[in-house]
């Protein structure tokens, strides 16, 4: 018996050996899969561009790097990466159009330009392929039903920066807005971006003052349109909002009459980075005029790992010597967003083919993109069940007036919708001073104090029912009058009538009589 029970302990230690030993070596039990994927990307090469070639394809081979030396469930994916220029015209649309009869890709990184990704994304989901970019934030975009069924937005749209502002007029009681932007009838940056603002705040009060080219800053008109406004936000280059704070506080509109904010979602100065200092005689009177600016930016939740992907990212650029790049040294929402671009569609490819499915079942894999959070460079991401990101943002003020510096005072999250105020953050600073302003398309009515014992409306009712009281009486004094000679001279021309027309004629008074 001891060796029977010896023997079998003996196999089924061998046999644990053996299922170990295939685990260890098989990488369809460890989950690791083999495919070579073609990625097609789209970036501009010129440098004026805060999604250049040369700022953001760092960040995805950086990417490609980590998923290949990981030696997890991922790193048997070969990406074959191929760049290919975007002039934010056409270029993108004709060199995808050109592979309708060639190898297509298996996934298309890019456009960032709203016109130029409109076209490649309606050809792309046409083709069955999966779309991730870090750009076509504009509001069209969200229609996913048919034409952009492929497109996933993994930076957030502008629309979700609108949320922010929502959060805080709905705090502070707000009520009206004049949204000041640039339009360079181009990439149109700005234009999109409030109109974001535009159509999600439609039950607010908001007017627009667009600058372009043919139409440049004029400050003395613009602050005679600021003034019937409760807040203004501004999405313009940095100098230009220097110049409209300077003129506002010039015209002692900095003190709380009105709540100023500028838009900064780029982390980049020619969109207007809060910065008050030039170095010139007017830097006194900026750093009080910008006391009153607020600004609006993404959530920056800094890891150990994003400060080694910024150092990473600053590298390439020293190495070819680049002197026309500015802002370079700054890791802007693209370049985080096209690295988190090429992990987030191999978690879902990954998902998809364990599952059975092919890496050309596009509509398969964007769908498992979608409504999902993992972990990105900067902190989490969350896509939402429209395959665009939630957006986290960050209020910023003045908190020292004297050093000029500015500090985190709120924080939207755009996963739950909740506004956090940090102890930094003073109610008074975004208190409207001076009284309330004129909006009567909007008031409340049941809001407005009453200075009397009746209201507009009772008052009128009285008066219409004395008026129309007074012309009833009258008309009756004249018709019993009237109708009394009437009687009379018919009671006199007939006294000699038979006693049944006279009942006749009595009934009829009394008929019309009772009608009066």
């Amino acid at each position: 018996l001891l060796t029977t029970e010896g023997f079998l302990f003996a196999a089924l230690c061998a046999l644990t050996l053996c299922v170990y030993f295939l685990v260890a070596l098989s990488p369809v039990m460890t989950n690791t899969m083999t495919e070579d994927l073609d990625v097609l990307v789209f970036l501009p090469q010129n440098n004026s561009y805060l999604f250049s070639y040369e700022r953001v394809a760092p960040a995805i081979r950086y990417a490609q790097k980590r998923l290949k030396a990981d030696g997890g469930q991922y790193s048997g994916f070969n990406f074959n990466i191929q760049f290919e220029n975007s002039d934010c015209l056409y270029d993108a649309f004709f060199t995808l159009a050109d592979r309708s009869c060639g190898q297509k890709p298996d996934l298309i990184l890019g456009p960032v330009c709203e016109y130029e990704a409109a076209a490649v994304v309606r050809l792309a989901s046409h083709w069955n392929i999966p779309v991730i970019s870090a750009g076509a934030l504009a509001t069209g975009f969200a229609n996913k039903n048919k034409e952009y069924s492929h497109l996933t937005r993994i930076a957030p749209p502008y629309v979700k920066m609108a949320e922010t502002f929502t959060a805080m007029f709905e705090h502070f009681s707000w009520r009206s807005a004049l949204l000041v932007f640039e339009d360079d009838r181009e990439q149109r940056n700005c234009y999109f971006t409030l109109e974001g603002v535009y159509h999600l705040m439609s039950n607010y009060n908001i007017e627009s003052y667009v600058l372009t080219d043919d139409k440049p800053l004029d400050t003395d008109e613009l602050l005679r349109s600021i003034s019937d406004m409760e807040v203004v936000i501004m999405c313009m280059g940095a100098e230009k909002i220097r110049e409209i704070m300077l003129a506002a506080h010039k015209r002692q509109m900095t003190t709380g009459k009105c709540i100023f904010f500028n838009v900064e979602l780029f982390n980049a100065s020619s969109y207007g980075n809060g910065s008050w200092k030039r170095g010139d005689e007017y830097d006194n009177d900026a750093r009080q005029a910008y006391a009153a600016l607020n600004t609006v930016t993404l959530l920056r939740t800094v890891k150990p790992e994003f400060e080694n992907f910024s150092i990473e990212m600053k590298m390439p650029f020293e190495k070819v010597g680049l002197h026309d790049c500015n802002d370079c040294e700054n890791v802007n929402m693209f370049v985080e967003g096209f690295h988190d671009a090429l992990l987030l569609y191999t978690i879902a490819l990954h998902e998809a083919m364990k599952n059975g499915y092919s890496k050309k079942n596009g509509t398969e894999i964007t769908s498992r993109m979608w409504n999902r959070t993992f972990e990105g460079i900067a902190g989490q991401v969350s896509i939402d069940a429209n395959g665009d990101r939630n957006g986290d943002f960050s209020l910023m003020t003045m908190i020292n007036v004297e050093a000029g510096t500015y500090e985190v005072v709120a924080n939207y999250f755009g996963v739950n919708g909740t506004f956090q105020l940090l102890p930094a953050f003073n109610t008074e600073h975004f208190t409207l001073k001076g009284g309330d302003k004129d909006h009567p398309e909007k008031t409340d009515k049941s809001d407005t104090p009453c200075k009397c014992g009746l209201g507009v409306s009772a008052l009128t009712g009285v008066i219409v029912g004395a008026v129309l009281g007074a012309v009833i009486l009258v008309a009756f004094y004249f018709f019993r009058k009237n109708y009394r000679i009437t009687i009379e001279r018919r009671t006199h021309g007939e006294e000699c009538d038979s006693g049944k027309h006279r009942q006749l004629r009595e009934d009829s008074i009394r008929s019309n009589f009772s009608a009066a």
